[in-house]
């Protein structure tokens, strides 16, 4: 009987510390515990910070001593220490580079004795459907190092939750919990993924995928990040019969309709509103949006693009005007470089501008977010219909809100003005926020004039403005009545 007992908890403490049964090897010493201190922006008073706050999370050892961890661990951070699992001792890290529309980040460590008798991992394929993995990592709740199992159930593009961007990603039904994230997902010893946000339902997770990891890394190889390209377009489905027939595609072509061209797009003056995409690098395009990438799966169709480097050349076969073309593209901007409402922002400080107790910030979801977890319901409704609709177009390329008015004398009766989106300051078109200060301060008039898209205006005697300016940054604590960005103006 004692003999027995022994054999169980044998048993028991081999599933508990041990590799999964069909690993080879015992990865956890390339495992790592991730402590971040950070410290946000306060985009509702720009020139001030929320203060100092605190998470853990995890990551993995690669080659070149070198931590691969998600971005969202370590975004706004001010001091970084890591540890190996399993050890107690803690160093100091600091990030080399991140990449926020992939949610990953390399750590660096000065200390190379943090990295003694550790074989690095590798980065694997991309996981198949149905595939088993083991998900290593520091969930909340203790100390030790958690090694979950799970199987992956999909692959295809999800929204990343950090950036927004919407990518390559895999599903797998084992619980991403937080502190897990930016710890490796391992099949057969090597990384398959990084473990970076938790699904809707109970045990769903999603893994950053081999691909994404993969692209991250060759772009920085000399040191910088690129981005991942995007193409600037607006475009649509065409799973209607109808819409197809009307653009006179034959009964076997299939495509996406391009809408719009946005400004400053790389496809300005070689696609045009109307064309149809019918394949990307000779992969066909399907009405629905997607092509196929690998046998019998299928994702969006931009993964063509992504999965291309900064300055590289895309193929397109569009069908115009009844004619079929073969068109290239040099994929010279990153990703969302064209949204008149940038994503959230990490690691910088927001633009601002102050004159006459009048505070002007750029529309930013960092901005929006300032209303709490449901922002989208409790914001502004002509902020967030900007946010969810809004398009660049020629004469406007950001929405410059007047934010707030710091209550003074020269400003008696518009301090109750928050929110007001700015048209026109002194007859000048305002697209950015480098437009607005040009506005105020090569103004030679009497007095400003700001309008807003309302046509609600707001007149200042400029004489006033200069003498008291300074006055109300002082009597409300501000030290500098702009962001750096702005400081050559």
């Amino acid at each position: 009987m004692k003999l027995f007992t022994r054999l169980i908890w044998v048993v028991i403490v081999s599933c508990v510390i041990g590799p999964p049964a069909w690993a080879e090897r015992d990865v956890k010493e390339a495992v790592i515990k991730i402590y971040t201190v950070y410290n946000r922006h306060d985009y509702y008073e720009p020139w001030q910070m929320w203060g100092q706050q605190r998470r853990n999370g995890s990551g993995s050892i690669i080659s070149g001593k070198r931590i691969l961890t998600n971005a969202h661990v370590v975004a706004d951070q001010t001091f970084i220490q890591v540890r190996r699992a399993g050890e107690a001792k803690r160093y100091v890290a600091e990030v080399g580079i991140v990449a926020h529309e992939y949610d990953l980040a390399i750590l660096r460590v000065n200390d190379d004795s943090f990295f003694s008798d550790v074989e690095p991992l590798e980065i694997g394929d991309l996981a198949e459907v149905r595939d088993r993995v083991a998900v290593y990592g520091f969930p909340e709740g203790g100390d030790k190092l958690s090694i979950t199992e799970g199987v992956v159930s999909r692959v295809e593009h999800q929204t990343y939750t950090h950036s927004s961007a919407y990518l390559l990603s895999c599903q797998i039904d084992a619980a991403i919990n937080p502190g897990s994230s930016g710890g490796p997902v391992i099949k057969d010893d090597k990384i398959v993924g990084v473990a970076f946000q938790a699904g809707s339902g109970e045990n769903i997770g999603y893994m950053v995928p081999v691909p994404v990891i993969n692209h991250f890394l060759e772009d920085i190889k000399d040191g910088t990040h690129d981005g991942t390209p995007g193409l600037g377009i607006s475009w649509q489905k065409m799973e209607n019969p109808d819409i197809r027939l009307s653009f006179h595609m034959a009964e076997t072509q299939t495509g996406v309709l391009v809408n719009k061209i946005y400004p400053d797009s790389p496809a300005t003056g070689i696609l045009k509103s109307e064309d149809v995409i019918l394949s990307i690098d000779g992969k066909n395009v399907e009405n629905d949006g997607t092509i196929e990438f690998r046998e019998d799966e299928r994702t969006f169709f931009g993964y063509s693009v992504q999965s291309k480097y900064i300055n590289d050349t895309v193929s397109f076969e569009i069908l115009r005007e009844n004619r079929i073309m073969n068109i290239e593209i040099t994929l010279s901007k990153p990703l969302d470089s064209w949204r008149l409402v940038p994503r959230e922002q990490y690691d910088i400080a927001p633009r601002y501008y102050i004159l006459g107790g009048l505070v002007f910030e750029p529309l930013t979801v960092n901005f929006l977010k300032a209303w709490g977890k449901n922002w989208y319901d409790a914001a502004p409704s002509n902020l967030v219909n900007y946010f969810y609709h809004g398009e660049p177009t020629a004469d406007r390329r950001e929405i410059v809100v007047l934010v707030k008015v710091l209550a003074d004398e020269i400003n008696a009766g518009y301090y109750d003005r928050t929110y007001d989106v700015i048209s026109y300051v002194n007859g000048k078109r305002i697209s950015t926020i480098s437009d607005l200060v040009r506005a105020f301060e090569e103004h030679q008039g009497k007095y400003h004039i700001i309008v807003d898209e309302t046509g609600y205006r707001i007149v200042l005697q400029k004489s006033k403005v200069d003498k008291n300016s300074q006055r109300i940054l002082e009597k409300y604590r501000i030290s500098s009545d702009r962001s750096k960005d702005l400081e050559s103006w």
